[in-house]
């Protein structure tokens, strides 16, 4: 299994953090791996995802469960069906004066050892990216006024 735990501080609030990595639909804008998503459920604090991913020559599809705890600033994803043994990542958003710490945390291990080799590698290089996509996207949203 593939893990990774980071923890920055960034200069955009802690709730444009939550509001961003929270706004799945918007992925395929900014996130280049993220060739499609679509929202097959939604409840108040609660989605089901499907999302399609590319890297190189490699396309997956996969869905997830996520759940969103805007109180705490939360957002916990988990795989409910797709090419992963374990896929799950979690979020927190904690405000530290005009900006505030990300806590992110992702493991995953595909299902096909083979798969696993050949992916495994690519999609871990996808996923230490993952934070510097949210905070671009912070960052542009801040400067340009726009809604998150």
């Amino acid at each position: 299994m593939i893990s990774h735990r980071e923890t920055r501080f960034v200069p955009y609030p802690a709730e444009l953090m939550y509001a961003v990595v929270s706004d799945v639909e918007k992925y395929p804008q900014f996130l280049p791996w993220v060739v499609a998503l679509r929202v097959l459920s939604r409840s108040e604090n609660h989605l089901t995802a499907e999302m399609a991913v590319g890297y190189g020559g490699l396309r997956e599809r996969y869905t997830s469960d996520i759940r969103l705890d805007p109180q705490m600033r939360r957002v916990d994803v988990a795989q409910i069906s797709g090419p992963f043994k374990t896929l799950e990542n979690h979020w927190r958003f904690i405000p530290q004066g005009e900006g505030c710490e990300i806590e992110f945390s992702i493991q995953f291990e595909f299902k096909s050892r083979l798969l696993h080799g050949v992916a495994g590698a690519k999609f871990e290089k996808v996923m230490l990216k993952m934070t510097d996509a949210f905070e671009a996207r912070a960052k542009a949203i801040k400067e340009n006024g726009e809604a998150a």
